[in-house]
């Protein structure tokens, strides 16, 4: 004679388990916020205010050497490819996309700067998401500002490093990253 057994779980069970599963996924995405340090989130911090800065000294020299290299052309007589000179409504979007990418870049030292006097004096760093939002909103609009103009590459490899250190502060504050 055979015999065979079957479990059937009883219908409390079934309860428990989703129960212990959202614990335990709630428990993992926690575990990965609160993972780092006040030090590890403030040498991020730091790494974008970095590139911040190297982001800007770089706009403002390309804008110092194409300043120089159009008075150096007037004063020569020289002009544009094939004998022209540019338009007004060419100067004029020049002036606008140089402002677009100046304006971004100042609001996105803004928001660092008050995200690292508000993250010094909080005792939990997450006090700060707000602000790191914030970055990451002005982030967003450099990006848009970069796809608009034409920079050039080396305005991409600015932006890349730069990108890639908020994204890595975003993380630390459990905030989904910016897209490319």
């Amino acid at each position: 004679m055979k015999h065979s057994f079957v479990l059937q779980p009883s219908i409390p069970i079934l309860p428990a388990l989703a129960a212990i599963m959202l614990l335990l996924a709630a428990s993992i995405a926690t575990a990965q916020v609160a993972a780092f340090t006040k030090a590890q989130v403030g040498e991020r911090i730091r790494r974008v205010e970095d590139g911040v800065d190297e982001f800007r000294k770089w706009a403002e020299h390309r804008a110092d050497d194409a300043t120089s290299r159009a008075q150096s052309a007037q004063s020569s007589g020289r002009t544009g490819r094939r004998g022209r000179t540019a338009t007004e409504s060419q100067k004029e979007h020049a002036r606008q996309t140089k402002d677009d990418l100046e304006d971004a870049l100042s609001d996105l030292n803004h928001s660092t700067n008050r995200l690292r006097r508000k993250f010094n004096p909080a005792s939990n760093y997450m006090e700060t998401k707000v602000q790191v939002d914030r970055v990451m909103d002005d982030g967003r609009r450099i990006n848009q500002v970069l796809v608009r103009g034409n920079y050039g590459t080396q305005a991409q490899r600015y932006w890349g490093t730069l990108r890639a250190a908020i994204n890595d502060l975003a993380r630390c504050y459990g905030l989904a990253p910016m897209g490319v």
